[in-house]
């Protein structure tokens, strides 16, 4: 069970556009367009966010982006029209709707709650999409020493979206606290901020119990190319 978004547009093609673009990077994640009025006008639609949270919320709540200011007065009227205990986990997020729906997808594709996948879509107002930096491990018995691995980039169109995202959730199945060219590897538009191509050097840091675990798994990720090498 995972946390489902909701894309509120003026425009149906918006919504569904940019739902399309979030389910390629998080293919098991809930992503519902609530665009335009019912007979496909422009506008915003009551009837239409009220169904798309309802289709959206498999229990783990829903996170709405929106486009317009009136989107979220729209979204905003139709929170008021819930049940309380509904209400309680459907969260409008203060994000860009393009880049905060692709980060919060990922995020609830890797098993985030509801406070992380808001996190992730309001991360994206911040230069690079910079989100606080996970915290080193404490774990008992853990070292704090990190680890590091070197590897290229060998797929020809380099960490664009949809490997950036496969790399993302890689990172984000261990525990230890990852960063790639000094960035954390667990937030996507950190790592699409770098803008990293075909040959590009990367030097992968990790610290914690599962460390050489995960530098293992990306560093084979990464020569396998994404399956596009």
């Amino acid at each position: 069970m995972s946390v489902g978004l909701v894309i509120v547009s003026h425009s149906d093609k918006i919504a569904v556009g940019i739902g399309e673009l979030a389910v390629q990077m998080a293919p098991t994640t809930r992503v519902v367009p609530a665009g335009g009025l019912d007979d496909g006008a422009i506008g915003t639609s009551f009837e239409k966010i009220t169904r798309a949270i309802a289709e959206a919320d498999a229990g783990a709540g829903v996170v709405l982006l929106c486009d317009l200011g009136s989107a979220i007065l729209t979204a905003e009227t139709a929170l008021d029209f819930l049940a309380d205990d509904q209400r309680q986990r459907v969260v409008i997020a203060d994000a860009p709707i393009v880049e905060g729906a692709v980060a919060a997808a990922v995020a609830a594709e890797t098993g985030g709650d509801l406070a992380d996948v808001v996190t992730a879509a309001e991360s994206a107002n911040r230069p690079g999409g910079e989100a606080q930096e996970a915290p080193a491990q404490t774990n008992e018995g853990a070292s704090s020493e990190a680890l590091t691995a070197r590897t290229t980039l060998v797929n020809k169109d380099g960490l664009h979206a949809r490997p950036a995202a496969d790399f993302v959730k890689r990172a984000s199945d261990f525990e230890a606290a990852v960063t790639v060219n000094g960035v954390n590897a667990k937030s996507l538009l950190r790592i699409m901020s770098l803008g990293l191509g075909v040959g590009s050097e990367l030097t992968l840091s990790a610290s914690g119990p599962d460390a050489q675990d995960a530098l293992d798994a990306l560093v084979e990720l990464i020569g396998s190319g994404f399956g596009e090498a």
